[in-house]
């Protein structure tokens, strides 16, 4: 019996290390573990050095790789970004010309940005293949927010005018969090949607145990440590933080900053002298994260409100995956916030809750029993609802259910016409 076919549009792929690139890859991985015959198309440049290339065809763990060929444009420019953008979009359509035996479901993720206007075009030539989106950002909204596009310019009405043709030709949506579901949903209201989330890079088989090197280089004697591992963009805010460390200055709690991103530079202005509480060190590489990880004992996330549902912050998996509780600044309406109220991981901080989750967690400060319990509910929580092995299998049932409609109405018409052969 000939094994369901998925065929995966990603910009970026093992072996990048870029986040997108690795869920991409490790839901390849764990689809073939599974059954599937998987195909990947990324783009044949590395992300962190675009002068380094791959060659167009490979297998990685069972995985085969047809990279497409791509101009050497700067993807951190952002007429190299758009340009990069509409070559990958228009090679990925063209691909349904070019497969003499079509996957039975492809998969596009949202990088580059707009990948899902290839819906459109595969659905109209390959009607019978399931179109499947995970949307990790979604745009226009996110360049609204970023302030890069504003919204009702003709640029911005041009993409709205595009997007709903291609959200229809999706059977499936995979959203990463309620917040966005709310904001995808408009686009296709007919086609089912799932909440498939994006799991933690690292999966430790149990909580983490503290570091105590690096937790007394970080956090000295502090007896309770903050730590905000990651990047810190535009998409991140900082200014509850700030306000609760400044509270709780002289309370025996640290807040360490371990990033880097575009507003870097500007939480390090807004940093005072007096903040003594308050510190800098250097960015985790992959091969020291779960060390870095283990040397807090609650994990800080942040997301300004206007960007809510664009985006779900990833460091949240990776926070509770090491069985630290978190604290998120952003809106009560993200889906992060709803994870912490719901599975009771943490604390909400929004700008009129400051003063109290400062008392909080002070109070958590003082409560060992309850720092030891929190861990082991955090990690538990992390391998029941978001591990990777649960997200993969949730996507494989999805798919399978798609695919077997498909070969379904394969079946049924190969049927059909042997019938019709065999009559008189």
């Amino acid at each position: 019996m000939a094994l369901p076919k998925a065929l995966i549009f990603s910009h970026y792929f093992y072996p990048d290390e870029m986040v997108s690139a690795t869920h991409m890859a490790e839901l390849a991985e764990g689809l073939v573990k599974r059954g599937w015959e998987v195909t990947a198309m990324p783009c044949n440049r590395s992300r962190h050095d675009e002068s380094r290339t791959y060659p167009t065809r490979g297998e990685w763990n069972g995985v085969r790789i047809r990279r497409i060929w791509r101009p050497n444009l700067r993807q951190s420019s952002s007429a190299g970004r758009m340009l990069n953008a509409v070559w990958m979009v228009v090679r990925w359509s063209l691909a349904a010309l070019s497969f003499r035996n079509a996957p039975d479901v492809i998969i596009i993720g949202t990088d580059p940005v707009l990948s899902i206007l290839v819906a459109r075009f595969w659905k109209l030539v390959r009607r019978r293949t399931r179109v499947v989106h995970w949307c990790f950002d979604l745009y226009p909204e996110a360049a609204v927010a970023d302030g890069v596009l504003k919204e009702g310019s003709l640029a911005h009405r041009l993409i709205l005018w595009l997007l709903p043709p291609a959200y229809r030709s999706c059977e499936l949506i995979a959203d990463i969090g309620c917040c966005m579901r709310a904001k995808l949903a408009p686009y296709n209201p007919a086609a089912k949607q799932v909440t498939l989330t994006p799991w933690a890079l690292a999966e430790p088989e149990g909580p983490l145990p503290t570091d105590p090197e690096e937790r007394e280089r970080l956090f000295g004697d502090a007896p309770l440590a903050l730590l905000y591992s990651g990047n810190f963009g535009r998409a991140h805010s900082y200014e509850e933080i700030l306000e609760l460390a400044r509270i709780l200055r002289g309370r025996g709690i640290k807040l360490v900053f371990s990033v880097r991103g575009t507003r870097e530079q500007a939480l390090r202005e807004a940093v005072h002298a007096t903040d003594a509480n308050v510190a800098f060190c250097d960015y985790a590489s992959p091969d020291c994260l779960e060390r870095r990880l283990s040397a807090a004992d609650i994990h800080v996330v942040s997301l300004r409100s206007g960007w809510t549902g664009t985006v779900v912050p990833s460091k949240f998996f990776g926070a509770i995956a090491a069985g630290r509780p978190v604290l998120f600044a952003g809106s009560s309406d993200s889906a992060v916030a709803k994870w912490i109220e719901s599975y009771r991981l943490g604390w909400v901080l929004t700008p009129d809750a400051v003063g109290q989750v400062a008392d909080q967690i002070a109070a958590y400060m003082k409560m060992a029993e309850e720092s030891s319990r929190m861990r082991k509910h955090c990690y538990d929580v992390y391998r029941t609802y978001f591990s990777k092995d649960r997200i993969i299998d949730s996507f494989d049932q999805e798919l399978r259910q798609l695919a077997g409609n498909y070969l379904a109405v394969n079946r049924t018409e190969g049927q059909k016409a042997e019938s019709e052969r065999l009559m008189p």
